[in-house]
């Protein structure tokens, strides 16, 4: 397998106790997988991303990429979040650019691997406007050039059209399945949407509460791309959201 989680547990302390955000997490990703992790707020599913990405360090347990534990952010593993995170004095283009002038880069290397992404999510045309002349999905497709013109082997994506209206998240849900289908790459997705899930995903992580862990994990047996009305996606969703409102106690074969 190409990320391993094994048996991680992660506690905070929290007014003078101990919080336990997740609880013996287990979990294995191959390469070139689209991984959603699914769950209501709090089961710790941007926690669990958070351990993945390096941004923090597990209580308990370890997680391994390849055979080299991760204990830090790496290059090769980018994160995008719901908030953009673009330069507002930059521009679209040099925005892009941020990451490979990070490596050292050639201007005239760097421009042109950063209009290439630009191109990809139809963005070219907008490449030397400020992001406060584009509209929310405009800024996230910017921020997916941008992650994607660095070359990382995995992206992270922490609920990143949760803030979006509904037409503008089922866009960028197409884009980023295309993109990253056609770049090969391994995609983790932390969403508490089920139907973004279930279009997106190889697999379906769904998490539980109290504490974090995980509950069930899901295999979307259909081809992309995927039709939102077709009856087998919604014999999928309709099961994922059986699962999700099981109690712990109660028997899950049936729905899965």
């Amino acid at each position: 397998m190409y990320i391993n989680v094994k048996d991680v547990s992660v506690y905070y302390t929290q007014g003078g106790g101990t919080f336990e955000a997740l609880k013996n997490v287990s979990l294995s990703i191959n390469q070139g997988e689209f991984v959603c992790l699914l769950g209501p707020s709090g089961c710790g599913k941007s926690t669990l991303l958070n351990l993945l990405a390096g941004f923090e360090k597990p209580t308990k347990g370890e997680i391994l990429i390849g055979e080299k534990q991760v204990t830090a952010p790496a290059p090769k593993y980018l994160t995008i979040f719901q908030n953009y995170g673009l330069f507002p004095w930059r521009t679209v283009l040099h925005n892009v650019e941020l990451g490979l002038e990070a490596k050292g880069m050639r201007r005239q290397a760097r421009r042109q691997q950063a209009l290439k992404y630009l191109e990809m999510v139809g963005l070219a045309q907008a490449k030397d406007k400020k992001p406060c002349q584009l509209s929310g999905g405009m800024q996230q497709r910017v921020a997916i050039a941008r992650a994607l013109a660095a070359e990382p082997e995995i992206l992270f994506m922490d609920e990143p059209f949760g803030a979006l209206d509904a037409i503008t998240r089922m866009k960028l849900q197409d884009d980023i399945l295309r993109i990253c289908k056609e770049e090969g790459k391994t995609i983790i997705f932390v969403t508490h949407d089920i139907e973004e899930a279930v279009f997106l995903a190889d697999r379906i992580v769904v998490m539980e509460a109290n504490p974090g862990s995980v509950q069930r994990i899901v295999e979307v047996e259909m081809p992309h791309e995927r039709d939102r009305t077709s009856d087998d996606f919604i014999v999928v969703r309709d099961k994922v959201f059986a699962l999700m409102h099981l109690k712990k106690d109660k028997e899950v074969e049936y729905y899965i």
